[in-house]
């Protein structure tokens, strides 16, 4: 889909004090949250473009890389820039399936085993999990697709005591959850998690199909189960372009 913008906001009439790419950026964002710029429309080339804005290309570059850290405009190598497509929302106050969530939005997940190692678990992750010292866990990651494009790199670290033979289940084409559920009757009643946003380093960048240096959102996750054991931490990478974590917020304490 190809449409030409729809900026008509006179410059002079923002706000002085705020530096002219921001103000550039800022109009554009309005424009795209509100529809006016749908995903998938294409941005003018940026000669014509700035000569419409009466700025220097120089600025209106730094107002489109504002917005492309962001996920809200992607380049295309000789095509030119475009509006992105919408973030997937992910509810930061539920422990849904990736897998499940997923299929209920209407994508396709898929994923791909990187690495499955057993071996003895740090010292850090053994306070974490209520494990002796060098007791014996899986670590393992996980790069998760939607309909066949990379977009999350799951780590986890789960111990083996828990899940013996982990090993011979299917971890392409089932959610984690579901075998620990199904396969071994644990199921995970509760977790503690945190957000902060990272950046992505060239192993990450490569297996996500990113640009080193992309915005990544990492979800940090100690799962229980239902007597209030550990049984799972995790570490998941999910590229910033492609999600926004979203939660509920109770009325304020007075």
């Amino acid at each position: 889909m190809e449409t030409k913008t729809g900026f008509t906001r006179p410059l002079n009439r923002l706000k002085a004090a705020v530096p002219l790419y921001n103000q550039i950026a800022e109009s554009l964002l309005d424009q795209i949250e509100s529809g006016q710029l749908a995903p998938g429309s294409r941005l003018p080339p940026e000669r014509e473009f700035s000569e419409m804005l009466g700025v220097n290309r120089m600025t209106l570059r730094q107002a489109l890389h504002v917005l492309e850290t962001q996920g809200l405009l992607t380049r295309r190598q000789g095509d030119g820039t475009y509006v992105a497509e919408p973030k997937i929302e992910r509810q930061a106050s539920r422990l849904i399936s990736f897998t499940h969530g997923m299929q209920r939005r209407g994508y396709r997940p898929g994923a791909k085993v990187i690495t499955f190692e057993q071996r003895p678990v740090e010292a850090y992750l053994a306070a974490r999990l209520k494990l002796p010292v060098s007791a014996p866990v899986y670590q393992i990651q996980r790069l998760r697709f939607l309909n066949e494009e990379p977009v999350l790199l799951e780590r986890y670290t789960i111990p083996v005591h828990c899940f013996p033979g982990l090993e011979r289940h299917d971890l392409v084409n089932r959610s984690m959850y579901e075998i620990m559920e199904k396969e071994y009757g644990v199921t995970v009643s509760q977790a503690r998690q945190s957000l902060e946003p990272v950046i992505a380093l060239e192993y990450e960048a490569e297996l996500l199909a990113i640009q080193p240096g992309a915005a990544l959102m990492l979800e940090r996750r100690l799962s229980f189960d239902k007597h209030d054991q550990p049984i799972e931490y995790g570490k998941d990478l999910y590229r910033g372009d492609r999600f926004r974590f979203v939660t509920e917020i109770a009325s304020p304490e007075l």
